[in-house]
Protein backbone atom coordinates (compact mmCIF):
# COMPACT_ATOMS: atom_id res chain seq x y z
CA UNK A 1 0.00 0.00 0.00
CA UNK A 2 1.44 3.64 -1.01
CA UNK A 3 1.65 6.52 2.18
CA UNK A 4 -1.35 7.99 0.29
CA UNK A 5 -3.12 5.21 0.60
CA UNK A 6 -1.77 4.19 4.01
CA UNK A 7 -2.75 7.50 5.54
CA UNK A 8 -6.73 7.42 4.58
CA UNK A 9 -8.98 6.97 7.64
CA UNK A 10 -12.43 5.21 7.33
CA UNK A 11 -14.64 6.13 9.89
CA UNK A 12 -18.22 4.28 10.32
CA UNK A 13 -21.16 5.36 12.74
CA UNK A 14 -23.54 2.54 14.22
CA UNK A 15 -26.13 3.57 15.94
CA UNK A 16 -27.58 1.29 18.66
CA UNK A 17 -29.28 1.17 22.36
CA UNK A 18 -26.58 -0.39 24.60
CA UNK A 19 -27.25 0.29 28.20
CA UNK A 20 -23.65 0.28 28.73
CA UNK A 21 -20.40 -1.11 27.11
CA UNK A 22 -20.56 -4.36 28.67
CA UNK A 23 -23.80 -5.36 27.53
CA UNK A 24 -22.05 -4.48 23.48
CA UNK A 25 -19.22 -6.35 24.74
CA UNK A 26 -21.49 -9.84 25.62
CA UNK A 27 -23.44 -9.73 22.10
CA UNK A 28 -20.19 -9.39 20.02
CA UNK A 29 -19.93 -12.87 17.81
CA UNK A 30 -16.78 -14.95 18.75
CA UNK A 31 -13.06 -13.94 18.30
CA UNK A 32 -13.78 -10.07 18.52
CA UNK A 33 -12.36 -8.63 21.56
CA UNK A 34 -13.26 -4.72 22.69
CA UNK A 35 -11.53 -2.95 24.91
CA UNK A 36 -12.10 0.84 25.58
CA UNK A 37 -10.01 1.54 22.69
CA UNK A 38 -10.08 -0.62 19.98
CA UNK A 39 -12.01 -3.15 18.50
CA UNK A 40 -9.99 -6.10 17.31
CA UNK A 41 -10.94 -8.65 14.61
CA UNK A 42 -10.03 -12.55 14.67
CA UNK A 43 -8.06 -11.90 11.50
CA UNK A 44 -5.88 -9.15 13.92
CA UNK A 45 -6.84 -6.45 12.49
CA UNK A 46 -7.76 -3.27 15.48
CA UNK A 47 -9.94 -0.36 14.53
CA UNK A 48 -10.42 2.59 16.64
CA UNK A 49 -13.22 2.22 19.10
CA UNK A 50 -15.15 5.35 19.48
CA UNK A 51 -18.23 5.98 21.49
CA UNK A 52 -20.22 9.15 20.97
CA UNK A 53 -23.33 10.38 22.50
CA UNK A 54 -26.84 10.71 20.83
CA UNK A 55 -28.10 13.96 18.53
CA UNK A 56 -31.16 15.12 17.42
CA UNK A 57 -30.09 15.35 13.65
CA UNK A 58 -28.28 12.06 13.33
CA UNK A 59 -31.14 10.10 12.15
CA UNK A 60 -32.55 12.37 9.69
CA UNK A 61 -28.76 12.31 8.37
CA UNK A 62 -28.98 8.72 8.65
CA UNK A 63 -32.53 7.99 6.81
CA UNK A 64 -31.60 10.68 3.91
CA UNK A 65 -28.51 8.96 3.32
CA UNK A 66 -30.08 5.17 3.01
CA UNK A 67 -29.21 2.99 0.12
CA UNK A 68 -31.90 0.89 0.41
CA UNK A 69 -34.62 0.72 3.02
CA UNK A 70 -34.05 -0.22 6.30
CA UNK A 71 -36.14 -2.61 8.28
CA UNK A 72 -39.19 -1.22 10.18
CA UNK A 73 -36.83 -2.45 13.34
CA UNK A 74 -33.63 -0.74 12.71
CA UNK A 75 -35.50 2.73 11.49
CA UNK A 76 -37.26 2.54 14.98
CA UNK A 77 -33.44 1.96 16.75
CA UNK A 78 -32.34 4.75 14.86
CA UNK A 79 -35.09 7.02 15.50
CA UNK A 80 -34.54 6.49 19.50
CA UNK A 81 -30.73 5.43 19.65
CA UNK A 82 -28.78 5.78 22.92
CA UNK A 83 -24.91 6.03 21.50
CA UNK A 84 -23.37 6.14 17.84
CA UNK A 85 -20.14 3.82 17.93
CA UNK A 86 -17.66 5.21 15.85
CA UNK A 87 -14.84 2.58 14.12
CA UNK A 88 -12.28 4.35 12.27
CA UNK A 89 -8.98 2.65 10.50
CA UNK A 90 -7.15 2.59 7.18
CA UNK A 91 -8.76 2.15 4.06
CA UNK A 92 -7.17 2.78 0.43
CA UNK A 93 -7.95 -1.05 -0.52
CA UNK A 94 -10.77 -3.26 -1.29
CA UNK A 95 -9.17 -5.70 1.46
CA UNK A 96 -9.22 -2.94 4.13
CA UNK A 97 -12.31 -1.57 3.20
CA UNK A 98 -13.56 -5.13 3.13
CA UNK A 99 -11.92 -5.34 6.93
CA UNK A 100 -13.77 -1.90 8.11
CA UNK A 101 -17.16 -3.53 7.01
CA UNK A 102 -16.30 -6.94 8.93
CA UNK A 103 -15.65 -4.68 11.88
CA UNK A 104 -19.02 -2.94 11.10
CA UNK A 105 -20.83 -6.29 11.07
CA UNK A 106 -19.42 -7.23 14.21
CA UNK A 107 -21.64 -4.21 16.30
CA UNK A 108 -24.45 -4.70 14.33
CA UNK A 109 -24.42 -8.64 15.15
CA UNK A 110 -24.53 -7.10 18.71
CA UNK A 111 -27.08 -4.42 18.47
CA UNK A 112 -26.35 -1.97 15.96
CA UNK A 113 -29.02 -0.61 13.87
CA UNK A 114 -27.10 0.02 10.58
CA UNK A 115 -23.75 2.28 9.05
CA UNK A 116 -23.09 5.70 7.96
CA UNK A 117 -19.86 6.29 6.25
CA UNK A 118 -18.37 9.75 7.25
CA UNK A 119 -16.20 9.04 3.61
CA UNK A 120 -19.09 8.99 1.22
CA UNK A 121 -22.21 10.04 3.28
CA UNK A 122 -24.07 6.78 2.73
CA UNK A 123 -25.74 4.78 5.22
CA UNK A 124 -27.37 0.90 5.24
CA UNK A 125 -29.52 -0.70 7.34
CA UNK A 126 -27.81 -3.28 9.79
CA UNK A 127 -28.55 -6.38 7.56
CA UNK A 128 -27.67 -4.73 4.29
CA UNK A 129 -24.68 -4.76 5.45
CA UNK A 130 -24.86 -8.16 6.73
CA UNK A 131 -25.78 -9.12 3.42
CA UNK A 132 -22.66 -7.53 1.56
CA UNK A 133 -19.69 -8.19 4.28
CA UNK A 134 -21.15 -11.95 3.62
CA UNK A 135 -20.75 -10.92 -0.21
CA UNK A 136 -17.26 -9.21 -0.20
CA UNK A 137 -17.00 -9.20 -3.85
CA UNK A 138 -15.45 -6.20 -5.74
CA UNK A 139 -19.41 -5.36 -6.63
CA UNK A 140 -20.57 -5.53 -2.60
CA UNK A 141 -17.73 -3.62 -1.53
CA UNK A 142 -18.05 -0.57 -4.07
CA UNK A 143 -22.21 -0.18 -3.61
CA UNK A 144 -21.04 -0.18 0.36
CA UNK A 145 -18.88 2.49 -0.32
CA UNK A 146 -19.44 4.19 -3.15
CA UNK A 147 -22.37 6.94 -3.52
CA UNK A 148 -23.47 8.32 -7.13
CA UNK A 149 -24.56 11.91 -6.97
CA UNK A 150 -26.61 13.04 -9.81
CA UNK A 151 -26.63 16.34 -11.14
CA UNK A 152 -27.93 18.57 -13.50
CA UNK A 153 -25.51 18.73 -15.95
CA UNK A 154 -22.82 16.25 -14.12
CA UNK A 155 -22.98 12.54 -12.61
CA UNK A 156 -19.98 11.79 -10.25
CA UNK A 157 -18.96 9.10 -7.60
CA UNK A 158 -17.96 9.71 -3.82
CA UNK A 159 -16.06 7.51 -1.53
CA UNK A 160 -14.05 5.47 -4.30
CA UNK A 161 -10.50 6.70 -2.27
CA UNK A 162 -11.91 3.91 0.44
CA UNK A 163 -11.28 1.42 -2.11
CA UNK A 164 -7.81 2.92 -3.10
CA UNK A 165 -9.64 4.26 -6.66
CA UNK A 166 -10.28 7.84 -7.85
CA UNK A 167 -13.87 9.28 -8.07
CA UNK A 168 -15.30 8.98 -11.73
CA UNK A 169 -16.81 11.79 -13.36
CA UNK A 170 -19.39 12.25 -16.54
CA UNK A 171 -21.80 14.48 -18.69
CA UNK A 172 -25.18 13.95 -16.93
CA UNK A 173 -26.14 13.44 -20.95
CA UNK A 174 -23.85 10.61 -21.73
CA UNK A 175 -25.27 8.88 -18.36
CA UNK A 176 -28.90 9.43 -19.95
CA UNK A 177 -28.08 8.09 -23.15
CA UNK A 178 -26.10 5.00 -21.80
CA UNK A 179 -28.84 3.77 -19.20
CA UNK A 180 -26.53 2.95 -15.90
CA UNK A 181 -23.36 3.74 -17.77
CA UNK A 182 -21.52 5.30 -14.36
CA UNK A 183 -22.23 2.19 -12.65
CA UNK A 184 -20.78 -0.50 -15.04
CA UNK A 185 -17.78 1.85 -15.11
CA UNK A 186 -17.69 1.78 -11.40
CA UNK A 187 -17.73 -1.97 -11.46
CA UNK A 188 -15.52 -2.27 -14.14
CA UNK A 189 -12.36 0.08 -12.18
CA UNK A 190 -12.93 -1.94 -9.15
CA UNK A 191 -12.43 -5.09 -10.96
CA UNK A 192 -9.87 -4.45 -13.09
CA UNK A 193 -6.53 -5.53 -12.79
CA UNK A 194 -4.98 -3.17 -13.99
CA UNK A 195 -4.80 0.76 -13.42
CA UNK A 196 -7.22 2.73 -14.96
CA UNK A 197 -5.86 6.16 -16.33
CA UNK A 198 -6.37 8.89 -18.50
CA UNK A 199 -6.83 7.60 -22.24
CA UNK A 200 -8.17 4.00 -20.79
CA UNK A 201 -11.11 2.93 -23.35
CA UNK A 202 -14.25 1.29 -21.41
CA UNK A 203 -15.37 -0.95 -24.73
CA UNK A 204 -18.23 -3.63 -25.22
CA UNK A 205 -19.52 -6.10 -27.05
CA UNK A 206 -20.48 -3.58 -29.44
CA UNK A 207 -16.69 -1.36 -29.14
CA UNK A 208 -15.55 1.38 -27.24
CA UNK A 209 -17.98 3.37 -24.99
CA UNK A 210 -15.95 5.63 -22.87
CA UNK A 211 -12.37 6.85 -22.54
CA UNK A 212 -11.16 8.40 -19.72
CA UNK A 213 -10.14 12.15 -21.14
CA UNK A 214 -8.54 13.92 -17.69
CA UNK A 215 -7.52 13.32 -14.20
CA UNK A 216 -8.56 16.50 -12.52
CA UNK A 217 -8.49 17.25 -8.37
CA UNK A 218 -11.45 15.86 -6.27
CA UNK A 219 -13.10 19.33 -4.60
CA UNK A 220 -12.85 18.42 -1.35
CA UNK A 221 -10.37 20.05 0.81
CA UNK A 222 -7.43 17.67 2.31
CA UNK A 223 -8.23 16.81 5.81
CA UNK A 224 -11.97 15.81 4.72
CA UNK A 225 -13.33 12.92 4.96
CA UNK A 226 -14.54 12.93 1.59
CA UNK A 227 -11.53 14.03 0.15
CA UNK A 228 -9.61 12.03 -2.52
CA UNK A 229 -6.12 12.52 -3.29
CA UNK A 230 -6.59 10.08 -5.93
CA UNK A 231 -8.69 13.35 -7.79
CA UNK A 232 -11.17 12.26 -10.22
CA UNK A 233 -11.20 10.19 -13.68
CA UNK A 234 -13.12 12.32 -16.20
CA UNK A 235 -15.64 9.85 -18.54
CA UNK A 236 -16.36 11.13 -22.09
CA UNK A 237 -18.96 8.78 -24.55
CA UNK A 238 -16.86 8.13 -27.68
CA UNK A 239 -19.67 9.25 -29.68
CA UNK A 240 -18.92 12.57 -28.47
CA UNK A 241 -15.36 12.16 -29.25
CA UNK A 242 -15.77 11.35 -32.49
CA UNK A 243 -18.16 13.80 -33.29
CA UNK A 244 -15.46 16.10 -32.21
CA UNK A 245 -13.34 14.74 -34.51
Amino acid sequence: MNETNAALQVMLRIPGQWSNPGELIERLPPGYQLTPDELRLPSGAHFEFIPMPPDEQFPRIFASSCREMPLPEEQATVESYSVNIGLKGPGGSLESAHAIMQAGAAIIQAGGAGVFIDNCALAHGGSNWLEMTEDGSPDAISFAFAAIIRGEQEVYTMGMHIMGFPDLLMRRADLNENGDAIIDILRYVCSSDAPVNVDHLIVDETGPRFQVVAKVDDPFEPGSPMHNPHGRLKFVSMKDIASSN
